[in-house]
């Protein structure tokens, strides 16, 4: 949706202020600990843009609380296995050799939205070191959060989704869907004989840049939607609009021990 179109769906702007009352709508509350996945078009048109949406997130939740964004890099990722767009293979041993190694404090968020990339450059927020699946957090539980990744468990037992599950934390669907959804990769850990796959992607080594390969489950999305909505069949959901934008507000802990069982089904 162009900023045209926006303005012209909207009888006002978006604001701090009028996000913030839509945040309290929905059920946010001071000390929460959420998981937050945006998209600022839905919105309609916000006065501040990805900044006031932020500053209302923050005001709501206040330092005695933490958000957290997926900051991922997924371009950081082996060449054979990219889709969109697929490059010629014979450019695959190119990018290998000259993919900038990850740098949690320069490389750009791909494909999470310029709220999550507004996010990761706020003072005060901090993000995880893995290559391509980081997380950016602010807030009282930032540093336990975002204090360990292994890079072949990117979404499993010590990530920071692990982590959020510990903490009792929620899951903020801003205007999209569940195949946005990322704390379901962590029950994606749970299906039993899942296989692995080869991966790559740059990073730093003592230093040195090096193109680095490990194994790690192959994470799918394609039957999150499907899983949404069955959950939501089972389960009420806080669901108002923030802005002009549907907006969900999930327990995850209770999302991903249903999506464990779902998913073993489907795939086991």
């Amino acid at each position: 949706m162009s900023e045209e179109q926006s303005i012209k769906q909207m009888i006002k702007p978006n604001t701090r202020s009028s996000l913030h009352k839509d945040f309290l709508n929905l059920g946010l509350e001071k000390g929460m600990t959420v998981i937050v996945h945006t998209s600022l078009s839905s919105l309609g048109w916000v006065c501040g843009g990805p900044t006031a949406v932020i500053q209302a997130l923050m005001d709501i939740i206040g330092e005695e609380g933490t958000i957290v964004m997926p900051t991922q890099t997924p371009e950081n990722s082996d060449p054979s296995t990219w889709q969109m767009p697929p490059v010629p293979k014979d450019w695959w041993p190119i990018i290998r050799e000259e993919m900038p190694a990850f740098d949690p404090n320069v490389t750009p968020v791909r494909g999470m939205g310029v709220i999550a990339e507004t996010f990761r450059k706020f003072p005060e927020v901090s993000r995880s070191n893995h290559p391509t699946y980081s997380f950016a957090a602010w807030g009282k539980e930032a540093g336990h959060i975002i204090s360990e990744q292994p890079l072949s468990a990117g979404f499993g037992s010590k990530s920071p989704l692990a982590k959020i599950y510990e903490l009792d934390g929620h899951i903020l669907l801003l205007g999209v869907g569940h195949d946005s959804n990322t704390s379901l990769h962590f029950a994606e850990h749970y299906i039993e004989d899942r296989e692995k796959v080869k991966k790559g992607t740059a990073m730093f080594e003592n230093g040195t840049r090096i193109w680095k390969t490990y194994k790690e489950i192959d994470y799918d999305s394609d039957q999150f939607e499907a899983l949404g909505k069955e959950f939501e069949d089972v389960y009420e959901v806080n669901c108002e609009n923030v802005g002009i934008a549907t907006s969900k507000l999930i327990g995850q802990r209770l999302m991903v021990d249903f999506a464990r069982d779902w998913l073993q089904k489907k795939n086991g």
